[in-house]
């Protein structure tokens, strides 16, 4: 299984190119179609198998902290600290210097990248400090902390001012590289990068996948209509026990977890074919005390770790802790979470931008027919081979 690396979000830029598009908000939090721009990238990069994401905010930080400190999304816990002052995008990492204890990603809280994380991290760092995804420069001709880099031998990055490359602002870094860093500004960019090229340190990867920056009004304006377009996509809600897994009652523990026939080449399937993965379960063993809430949590959270090794990422998992006749008492309530309610999936619906027209789930039970419908949403009970009934639905 691959190791549960964790990702820091350098949110700190003061946005001034694109100040009058978002007047007294942090850059990251400009609002693309009623969500913010950050909201877009922590919900997408938590279907990866990270351990923690830590978001560096820098001016009208309080704004990110008070929306992010402390969230688990995805099963990923999202930690937040605010500079009191500006380091730049080497200096802000001395606030994480004793924090994080083994190598990281980076990346940079104007820019998405649909980038694969678990791919990019089978780069191996072995002699050089840091790996960086580069792409194509199409819109920072000027900007030389970004472009005039290429990939020479044996990947090893280089300078070239007639390169058509650039630097995305995605690494995967050394530990080692920030062991000595000082509390000071200093740019990752300007002053580390080129003293790595010279020394054969940093090695680059080109990756064609979608990448928009939204540091100028240009770039801004492009955003409003790429990101949500981008993110369109239709989904394939589950239930989980009997449909993902055999149920063979309160399931809780990962050496009972047996998955189904098909399971695993389904949702192999349905990545490739870019489609959301959402999980909707009951879970009335935690109302009725047979396990506890985090025993589910744990057993999820192994699970995204040995799905991630097979490149599957569930984009997000909905559970209903609750009974009417539970024996914990906290959890005894009617609910509209509980199937056949449909809370759970309206839930997910408001959070993504899903095509329901494209969109179907399948369930065990008339309970999961029931809040589908609910929702507008196609419903197939579940077959022998989960693979061969998804090939058929799609």
């Amino acid at each position: 299984m691959p190791v549960k690396n964790e990702l820091v979000i350098l949110a700190g830029g003061r946005g001034l190119r694109i100040k009058e598009f978002n007047k007294n908000l942090p850059k990251p939090m400009f609002k693309i179609n009623k969500k913010y721009f950050l909201d877009y990238l922590v919900q997408n990069y938590c279907k990866f198998n990270f351990k923690n994401i830590h978001i560096i905010a820098g001016y009208k930080g309080k704004k990110i902290y008070q929306r992010f400190n402390n969230k688990i999304i995805n099963f990923v816990k999202i930690k937040c600290v605010v500079e009191k002052k500006p380091r730049d995008t080497y200096g802000a990492l001395y606030i994480l210097k004793k924090k994080l204890k083994n190598n990281f990603f980076l990346a940079n809280g104007d820019t998405f990248f649909d980038i694969n994380f678990n791919e990019f991290a089978k780069n191996k760092l072995s002699n050089q400090l840091i790996n960086v995804a580069l792409v194509k420069n199409k819109s920072y001709r000027t900007n030389n902390k970004l472009n005039n880099l290429t990939i020479g031998k044996d990947n090893y990055l280089k300078s070239n001012n007639k390169s058509k490359l650039m630097n995305a602002g995605f690494y995967f870094i050394k530990k080692e590289l920030i062991k000595k860093i000082k509390n000071k500004k200093i740019s990752l960019e300007n002053e580390i990068i080129p003293t790595l090229i010279k020394q054969k340190k940093i090695k680059g990867f080109f990756s064609d996948r979608f990448f928009i920056d939204i540091g100028t009004p240009k770039n801004l304006i492009k955003s409003k209509k790429l990101i949500p377009n981008h993110f369109y996509k239709p989904a394939a809600f589950f239930d989980r026990d009997g449909v993902i897994n055999h149920d063979f009652g309160y399931t809780h523990k990962i050496e009972n977890f047996k998955f189904k026939r098909g399971v695993l080449k389904a949702l192999r399937f349905l990545s490739k074919k870019n489609y959301y993965i959402f999980i909707v379960t009951n879970q009335a063993g935690i109302a009725k005390g047979k396990f506890k809430e985090k025993d589910f949590i744990n057993l999820h959270s192994k699970l995204k770790t040995l799905l991630s090794d097979k490149k599957i990422y569930i984009d997000q998992v909905e559970y209903c802790p609750h009974h009417p006749k539970a024996k914990i008492k906290k959890f005894r309530k009617k609910c509209s979470c509980r199937k056949p309610g449909n809370l759970m999936i309206r839930k997910i619906m408001k959070n993504w931008h899903i095509n329901v027209k494209k969109s179907f789930m399948i369930g065990d039970q008339i309970k999961d027919k029931l809040a589908a419908e609910k929702s507008g949403i196609k419903f197939q009970f579940v077959q022998e081979d989960l693979f061969k009934q998804v090939n058929q639905i799609i």
